[in-house]
């Protein structure tokens, strides 16, 4: 039996209880989700999802990537094959943790999944126009995301010139914090904190939260103005997709 004694994980305050980071980013005729991952299934479920266009990637480590495989449900109902984006760079890593979707022959029931390579250049899934934004998780470039007002970085520590433009005059930015401690390859609460405000973003959200940080209430008592933690099956209304 595992159990984990660590006052976060084991609070009884529900924003403590936290999944693997994804964001879901609905229209009334599209729905798109940032990574699949190991607790896609649930997530889905959870959020009463039963219609999803496509999948768009940040990058292809295990948390953001392993619940692929539970496409196939979305398959069975849709008929259609799953719309995935991603670098060339995270599709190769897919592929190969994924083989048997891939394959020539597939076995019956394999999830059905349709690639797109995106690069740095704007693409639009249904009536979502989306930007995606350059970022460094120590010597990884992995992709942040731009939905007109709204931004969302995941699993970075460093932010070249270029891509802070690409983020600035957002209205909303959803940005990692790992930790207070500095990290090799997140950024920290304090160096968040500094880009959000670097940046001139009025309201920001801390996510890839881990159980370093502490307690959600204890650490959001300390933040600035317009800044707050985020936590799970938070919803935030987006100003216009422009």
């Amino acid at each position: 039996m595992i159990g984990c004694d660590c006052a976060v994980c084991t609070s009884a305050n529900k924003k403590d209880n936290r999944l693997r980071s994804s964001i879901l980013v609905q229209t009334a005729q599209t729905t798109i989700a940032v990574d699949s991952g190991p607790d896609f299934r649930y997530q889905m479920l959870r959020a009463g999802v039963k219609r999803l266009d496509a999948i768009i990637y940040t990058h292809a480590h295990k948390d953001h990537v392993a619940g692929l495989d539970d496409v196939r449900g979305f398959n069975y109902f849709s008929g259609k094959a799953m719309e995935i984006y991603g670098t060339e760079m995270t599709l190769e890593v897919i592929i190969r943790e994924f083989p048997y979707a891939f394959a020539e022959q597939k076995y019956p029931g394999a999830p059905n999944i349709r690639q797109n390579i995106i690069s740095t250049e704007p693409f639009t899934i249904g009536d979502i126009t989306i930007t995606p934004i350059q970022v460094w998780h120590l010597h990884m470039p992995v992709l942040g995301f731009r939905f007109g007002k709204f931004t969302y970085v995941t699993d970075a520590n460093r932010i070249d010139e270029p891509s802070k433009e690409k983020i600035k005059g957002s209205d909303i930015l959803v940005v990692n914090a790992l930790r207070k401690e500095k990290h090799i390859s997140h950024f920290s609460l304090s160096e968040a904190t500094a880009l959000v405000q670097e940046l001139n973003i009025p309201r920001a959200y801390f996510t890839h939260i881990s159980h370093q940080l502490g307690k959600h209430e204890e650490v959001s008592k300390t933040l600035p103005d317009g800044i707050e933690l985020a936590y799970d099956q938070l919803t935030i209304q987006i100003p216009a997709f422009g």
